[in-house]
């Protein structure tokens, strides 16, 4: 009669071991089942399980792993498992899969706590545990830090909405961000990623500088204010904030832009989209001048922004149409994937805005960066805490060798 075991193997970590302890298996006709074998500083935990043909060969297989186990000054540990769990396992392959993924400075036993509550309280069961973020040192300072858990977790909830309204209030509560993601082809076969600038990729909204400096800079952020809540009509806002710059000296624009400062991990992103093949575009309801700009610091492929008109050194405060508002974002973000050979799946949008949802609900993976309350619980992703390259945790990719 056929035996059905998982061997759990735990010790100190060296080279050879796993060679030496399938080496025992050689023997009976076993047929490995499943396999996994994780490192955790320096400490193997080491699980095989294996399909025996016969009581007899059974007994002195596992006899011959517990020796050489014990030579290599390691614990071996059998639980046999019936065949009627085993199909129970075989059956579940089938079963939906998701990531949550967990980002902050630092992640803390309670975050993980009241994730995995959740978690199992929405009838998903926890398969695997990984950390994406690099090594950190202890005395490291933690406004600097990045940490990020990748949870592989099996099955449907329960209550999908409900579950991401708990996630969204526990991310508010807790300082660290959740995401939920379908764990399909698609989440590792992205290749357009889009985005609007500013207060995304740059640290400022450039209408409202330019106010600053046609000394009509309160009223403007205030507009600008409402206009990213979403309790104003973007493409009515936009206009009413360009009829205040009316005569500004087209002079100040040089100085404005050199002093435009990008977004913490801005930079390393787009270096990290662009060795893996990623197309990238600026999709901005800001001025095509100042994104310019950052195509050319960021190595950016198209732009899509709004032009400042100017007569006689002076901006007119007219806006030109198209005016990229909402629906130009989203309309742009499926003409580039159709442009690219690309389903809407494969795509990437990242906003901070209300003007941006249309986008961030079109694209495969929408991503509300540091962004007002409503967008962020609107999107289907977001980050607050870390720097802009917390996208890439998202493509499951790891700090460790830069790879998704």
């Amino acid at each position: 009669m056929r035996e059905i075991v998982l061997i759990n193997i735990t010790g100190e970590d060296r080279p050879g071991l796993t060679a030496a302890l399938t080496g025992v298996l050689l023997q009976g006709g076993v047929n490995i089942l499943d396999i996994g074998l994780a490192v955790m500083h320096g400490t193997l935990s080491f699980g095989i399980l294996v399909d025996i043909p016969d009581n007899e060969v059974a007994t002195a297989l596992l006899q011959s792993v517990q020796s050489k186990a014990h030579e290599l000054n390691l614990q071996a540990r059998y639980t046999p498992i019936s065949e009627e769990d085993y199909q129970q396992w075989v059956d579940g392959h089938g079963d939906n899969r998701h990531i949550v993924t967990l980002l902050s400075r630092k992640v803390t036993p309670a975050q993980l706590q009241r994730v995995s509550a959740l978690i199992s309280q929405y009838g998903l069961t926890i398969e695997r545990i990984e950390r994406l973020s690099a090594r950190v040192a202890l005395d490291a300072p933690t406004e600097q830090g990045r940490a990020c858990l990748e949870i592989s977790v099996r099955g449907e909830p329960t209550d999908p909405q409900a579950l991401r309204a708990e996630f969204f209030a526990l991310s508010s509560e807790q300082g660290v961000d959740i995401a939920f993601q379908q764990d399909d082809l698609f989440r590792r076969n992205r290749r357009l990623a889009v985005f609007d600038m500013d207060s995304t990729l740059i640290e400022a909204e450039v209408i409202d500088e330019l106010a600053k400096a046609a000394g009509v800079g309160e009223q403007v952020s205030a507009i600008t204010e409402r206009a990213m809540r979403g309790e104003l009509d973007f493409r009515a806002s936009f206009k009413e904030r360009m009829a205040l710059l009316k005569g500004l000296d087209v002079g100040v624009l040089d100085e404005i832009g050199a002093s435009l400062r990008l977004t913490e991990g801005a930079e390393h992103l787009f270096a990290e989209l662009k060795r893996l093949g990623y197309k990238t575009a600026i999709l901005s309801g800001g001025f095509s001048y100042f994104a310019r700009q950052v195509q050319a610091r960021l190595g950016i492929d198209y732009v899509f922004a709004n032009e400042l008109e100017v007569v006689d050194g002076k901006v007119t405060g007219v806006a030109v149409e198209p005016i990229v508002d909402a629906q130009r974002k989203a309309d742009l973000l499926q003409e580039l994937a159709i442009k690219e050979g690309l389903q809407l799946e494969q795509t990437i949008a990242v906003g901070d805005g209300a003007n941006d949802l249309p986008m961030l609900s079109l694209a495969g993976l929408g991503v509300a960066f540091r962004a007002k309350p409503l967008v962020r619980q609107s999107a289907k992703q977001a980050i607050s805490t870390l720097g802009l390259d917390g996208v890439l945790y998202l493509l499951g990719w790891r700090d460790r060798n830069g790879c998704a």
